[in-house]
């Protein structure tokens, strides 16, 4: 073996060194196909020999903990790429021969071989090694047509080709147990950071997935032309989107003896003149500008402070826009009143055209229903709202945008 692999070794060298641009299409076309087969042979031999030395205990004689951390060393490669071939070594080895001859002939990849000795091995579980055999003909003839990614998903279904009466209750077999790791795995990581930023990770089972995709994706797209957001800006800003909504039903168990709520704490004087920040009760700072976009349709306590900030009286809260006068708002914006926002009602929140803290009296003429994105949109831009002579909402752009500041309508949410 040796020699052979020193005349193969000599002899690619020999093709290394030649010239790819002096062969015609239909022979580089040909050289490359040998190439891959070889590759293929070439791997079918490593695992054999990773297997023995694995089987043989060789890394841990010479002083390692594992078979895996001594290729780390011995062949440069990272521990996961090391652990993978220790793995499909042993898959191979313990699958039928099928596999090991379809690899070292040239026939499949070694992701295709992986993916092979993956689903016999379930099925020779299952169903015993003769329909293992008639699996491994039906998977190699696949790999000619596919890829490992599409050969994975067929080779689910394998068992209808080789033993139909048996792939019902094997699906279902493994349906439960992808439901129970499903289970067991699921988890959500919230990590706070600095700036009162958080970082959320973790795993939903398919049912949250399918959930959470129902709600994010539709508030994810792009709300028109000029949004410039990422796709994960975007999704970032449609999960608030949905935290707002969820918050505006009431319905959310109390927490600490109170309703689910965000509270800021403010001076008037401070926020009439869109001086300094306001403060989260768990400690954290926000902008004046966000402070008077959550302002805009929030419940509003009041509350006379000391000069040390002591409580000295407590108003009663009211919501700004609630009840009948947001129904007319609904009824007259029908959804995101900005050029070509389709947010429905539900999502949206009611802007004070003149701030409330301004002076700016809570009335239908004096409100824009306005999604999540466009609210922050219009606080921090130089766009413009204002009522027209029929009572609906006109947009302004800003100069730079259109020189003659001709005025723009949402007809997204037009009924007639």
């Amino acid at each position: 073996m040796i020699d052979e692999l020193a005349g193969a070794e000599s002899a690619v060298a020999t093709c290394t060194d030649a010239s790819a641009w002096a062969l015609s299409e239909g022979d580089l076309i040909t050289a490359l196909d040998a190439t891959h087969r070889l590759q293929q042979r070439l791997a079918a031999v490593r695992l054999a020999l990773v297997r023995e030395v694995d089987g043989r205990g060789t890394a841990v004689a010479q002083g390692a903990s594992s078979t895996a951390v001594w290729l780390r060393h011995r062949l440069r490669l990272d521990v996961a790429a090391a652990r993978r071939l220790v793995d499909l070594a042993a898959s191979v080895d313990a699958a039928p021969a099928g596999v090991r001859d379809a690899l070292a002939s040239g026939a499949v990849s070694l992701e295709q071989a992986r993916v092979i000795a993956d689903a016999v091995t379930a099925v020779q579980t299952v169903a015993g090694p003769e329909v293992a055999d008639k699996a491994v003909g039906v998977l190699v003839e696949w790999a000619e047509q596919f890829d490992p990614t599409v050969l994975r998903k067929l080779s689910t279904r394998i068992l209808d080709h080789v033993a139909p009466e048996m792939a019902d209750a094997a699906a279902r077999a493994a349906l439960d147990a992808e439901a129970a790791r499903a289970t067991r795995d699921r988890h959500v990581t919230v990590s706070e950071q600095t700036g009162g930023r958080l970082r959320l990770s973790g795993t939903l089972d398919a049912e949250t997935a399918a959930l959470v995709r129902a709600a994010i994706d539709p508030l994810s797209a792009p709300s028109g032309p000029d949004d410039t957001r990422t796709p994960g800006q975007r999704r970032h800003d449609a999960l608030a989107d949905v935290c707002r909504l969820v918050l505006r039903t009431g319905e959310l168990p109390e927490h600490g003896g109170d309703p689910a709520q965000l509270v800021v704490t403010t001076g008037f004087d401070e926020l009439t003149r869109q001086l300094h920040a306001g403060a989260l009760d768990v400690g954290l700072r926000l902008t004046p500008d966000t402070v008077r976009r959550l302002a805009c349709d929030a419940a509003i306590l009041p509350a006379v402070l000391g000069g040390a900030g002591q409580v000295l009286d407590v108003g009663r809260q009211r919501r700004l826009v609630s009840g009948p006068l947001r129904r007319a708002l609904v009824l007259r914006d029908g959804g995101c009143a900005f050029p070509g926002c389709d947010r429905p009602p539900r999502w949206c929140a009611a802007h004070h055209i003149r701030h409330w803290a301004d002076g700016g009296p809570t009335s239908l003429d004096n409100s824009v229903l306005l999604c999540g994105h466009h609210h922050r949109h219009l606080h921090q831009t130089e766009w413009a709202v204002r009522l027209g002579d029929d009572g609906r909402p006109d947009f302004v752009p800003p100069a730079w945008l259109d020189p003659d500041q001709l005025p723009r309508r949402n007809h997204y949410h037009r009924r007639t």
